[in-house]
């Protein structure tokens, strides 16, 4: 871990009138949410065997011949990724890290940690969507549906139990069903359409009111720190290159139009900044978890 590095972040996060976080899937992959490995094996070790799916999103994107088996899937993909607890303190690491400072979250993560982890909702823009949410597959209407009742409702009918804690528990004899009963599978209220997920794939991704009230939280946040003398640091964790324009290159952009911002990139990796803001930037490339737990461990410390 690159000591200067830490000293200079630790400084940028002690000196910022406000923090812009955005944080990409890198976070939750340091959180410990691998959708491959244990976490996988233990949870789809069925679909693995008959379909040869080597992680979760494979399987998230296979054309299943019956809704029934599809539900079976995905229930069980946003239990183990929506209300299952959190693996690991990465996310309430930085919650400490933030606490008393003024800040908002942009992040095109849809796995709900922040919330879950005790950020303020109305600090948060989930841009692509979340695990939580059903929409209409047509869709008929810009709206979304809460799915936690009928998620759980999915999983026990597999055979599974759901822990006091929320942690999906694989049933103790016999394999799960495959399939959910034909009573579970969710039609849009409206049109009785099937149900989908609340996720940006493509043109008929659902933005609801909540997602455009989002919105435009971040953008009077944006707007009204944007004064002169204003500092303002644009702190990035986890994000890569699949979508650039949504954090990336207006963190650079708006850090290049005002001189009294700064830039930080934590991604262990896949850290780096343009010449234009070098000077105003701190890159570490390095484990995020590990950056965030002594950050947030120094702050303690200082306040005690």
């Amino acid at each position: 871990m690159e000591r200067i590095g830490i000293d200079r972040l630790a400084s940028a996060i002690e000196g910022a009138d406000s923090i812009v976080v955005g944080a990409g899937a890198g976070l939750s992959t340091a959180a410990g949410y691998s959708y491959a490995g244990e976490r996988f094996e233990r949870y789809f070790p069925d679909f693995a065997g008959r379909y040869r799916f080597r992680d979760m999103y494979s399987g998230g994107f296979f054309p299943y011949e019956t809704l029934e088996e599809h539900w079976a899937y995905w229930s069980r993909y946003i239990w183990t990724n929506r209300y299952s607890p959190l693996p690991g303190t990465t996310y309430g690491d930085l919650l400490k890290l933030l606490d008393g400072k003024d800040h908002f979250v942009l992040t095109t993560n849809v796995d709900h940690c922040f919330q879950r982890s005790g950020f303020a909702k109305e600090r948060l823009f989930y841009t692509q969507g979340d695990y939580g949410l059903f929409q209409c597959s047509s869709p008929c209407c810009a709206e979304t549906f809460d799915n936690e009742e009928v998620a759980r409702a999915m999983v026990l009918a597999q055979g599974f139990a759901v822990g006091r804690d929320g942690e999906l528990l694989v049933p103790e004899e016999g394999a799960p069903a495959m399939a959910v009963p034909s009573d579970l599978v969710p039609h849009c209220p409206h049109c009785g359409r099937p149900l989908t997920m609340n996720l940006r794939a493509d043109a008929r991704f659902v933005e609801d009111a909540g997602w455009h009230e989002a919105q435009r939280r971040y953008s009077d946040f944006l707007r009204t720190r944007a004064q002169d003398g204003q500092k303002v640091l644009f702190l990035e964790l986890g994000v890569g290159g699949n979508t650039p324009v949504i954090i990336k290159f207006p963190f650079w952009r708006m850090t290049s139009s005002n001189p009294h911002a700064t830039y930080a990139c934590v991604n262990l990796g896949d850290a780096y900044a343009p010449k234009e803001i070098e000077d105003r930037s701190v890159i570490l490339d390095a484990d995020i978890s590990g950056v965030l737990r002594e950050l947030a461990e120094r702050r303690e410390a200082k306040t005690a």
